[in-house]
């Protein structure tokens, strides 16, 4: 009697060892295949006419922002709220804060400055066939008393469903300065509050595994929307409008680290790099959170400071969105309508870009921003229409700033403010954000490095050191805050 057994299906450890063996792709690797796929659909749609492919791009690309606005009001409730409590742990904290908030300023005044100088430079609206007849005036839009009456919400409830980030963030401020004041009793709800944000987090880093698909549904359709041929009418504005960014992206920012903070500019995007790869795909500063803050704290910014400083940057800091955009929209817009603009008209443009940096609001896209100005400054609300167009291709190079300096302003603080770790920043690295959740959702050693050597692929809720490799074992590896 045979007792053999059939051999020809492996066995599990045997199918496991092929699965491990086969290559897996890096993130940046599936987002660029992302850009190029979605071009090419995007093209193929419009050139053959193919419309339920141009549908499909439609409802992926849709589908990934919605994805992303649904969990942004609860998330910047709680982000907000749990990081101004997380302060009583820092040594002054009123001074770390005030430091940051004078940063957030001086770089949006540097970054509105260069829009001004490449706008007057370069006219946007030069070469451009467009006329005011092609723009037309927004349903909505943004003004001084809307921002200013609009601060304070009628009732608890609308600002979530209607998805006021503004109105939140108020909400938010008040909750978390009245948490510190109540002490103790406050503690229960703030237990509650730390364990829905890591509950959002958990859920939005889900999400940011989608950044490839999201990345070819949206640039697809923008290309099968608007064509090849919306380049050649924009395209002054548009490489005015990049090269705006890519001066404060690589060329502020690494100044102000080596001057000020005296510290790598290298290492600086070598560690920061996966928050902005993110953010110039997803469009998204809210949606790139989570990544922005574990970034910040591989490069030794202190967790406690950290969550302060990133979740109120990701709602306020834009300097491409709020600052080098806004000031050539306006100006692009002033040449198409031919309107003259004197001195008075770009100090204007300089105060509303500081001061109404919050009403972009970490979402995609700056339209109330740019209503905004061209209202302060008297211009015709149609020219928002003209720009709406180009806006997603602008978006991507805007967001990508806005979260680089959402990380660069903590680093600089920290430095100046003696607290960062230099061994940590000097040892931090690059980590593959899909490697990366994995290890978190796995909860043991995995990522790109693994968590128990502090590596940067090392896990982000529990784990030795939230650093790269630094000697601050004793401090918990940061649960990554969207």
């Amino acid at each position: 009697m045979s007792s053999s057994s059939p051999t020809s299906a492996p066995r599990p450890a045997e199918s496991r060892g092929l699965l491990a063996r086969i290559p897996k792709v890096p993130f940046w690797a599936q987002i660029l295949a992302g850009l190029v796929l979605g071009v090419l659909l995007g093209w193929l749609a419009r050139s053959g006419d193919i419309s339920w492919l141009g549908t499909a791009l439609e409802r992926i690309g849709g589908t990934f922002v919605q994805l992303l606005k649904l969990a942004v009001a609860p998330l910047v409730f709680f982000a907000i709220a749990i990081s101004i409590t997380n302060l009583r742990n820092v040594s002054n904290a009123a001074r770390l804060a005030g430091r940051t908030l004078l940063w957030f300023l001086i770089t949006s005044l540097i970054a509105v400055g260069v829009g001004i100088a490449i706008g007057l430079l370069n006219n946007p609206g030069s070469g451009s066939e467009l006329d005011p007849k092609s723009g037309t005036a927004p349903e909505t839009s943004g003004s001084w008393l809307d921002f200013l009456t609009g601060i304070i919400p009628e009732n608890v409830i609308t600002p979530f469903t209607e998805l006021n980030v503004l109105q939140i963030v108020f909400m938010a401020v008040v909750t978390g300065v009245a948490a510190l004041k109540l002490g103790a009793k406050a503690d229960p709800l703030l237990t509650f509050g730390e364990s829905v944000l890591a509950l959002l987090q958990k859920a939005l880093w889900w999400v940011i595994r989608l950044a490839p698909l999201g990345t070819l549904g949206l640039l697809g359709n923008a290309i099968n929307e608007y064509g090849w041929g919306l380049i050649g009418d924009y395209a002054t504005f548009t490489l005015d409008v990049y090269i705006g960014c890519l001066l404060i992206l690589f060329g502020v920012y690494p100044l102000l680290l080596a001057l000020v903070a005296k510290v790598s500019p290298l290492q600086f995007f070598r560690g920061a790099w996966p928050a902005i790869q993110l953010a110039f795909v997803s469009r998204s500063s809210v949606g790139t959170m989570p990544v922005t803050q574990k970034v910040t704290e591989r490069l030794g910014v202190p967790k406690e400071y950290a969550s302060f400083a990133v979740p109120f940057g990701a709602t306020t800091k834009m300097d491409g969105c709020a600052a080098i955009y806004p000031a050539l929209a306006a100006i692009f817009v002033a040449e198409i309508f031919e309107v003259s603009l004197g001195i008075q008209d770009y100090l204007l443009i300089v105060l509303v870009s500081v001061i109404g940096s919050a009403a972009t609001a970490g979402l995609t896209g700056a339209v109330v921003m740019t209503t905004l100005t061209l209202s302060t400054l008297g211009l015709p609300l149609e020219g928002v229409g003209l720009l709406l167009a180009i806006d997603p291709i602008l978006d991507m190079i805007r967001t990508a700033t806005n979260v680089a300096g959402q990380a660069a302003v903590p680093v600089l603080v920290a430095a100046r403010e003696e607290i960062l770790d230099l061994e940590t920043y000097n040892s931090a690295k690059s980590f593959d954000i899909e490697a990366e959740s994995g290890a978190d959702e796995a909860g043991s050693p995995g990522g790109s490095d693994g968590r128990s050597d502090g590596g940067a692929g090392g896990g982000s809720d529990s784990g030795s050191d939230g650093g790269t490799g630094g000697p601050s074992g004793s401090r918990p590896d940061p649960v990554p805050a969207s």
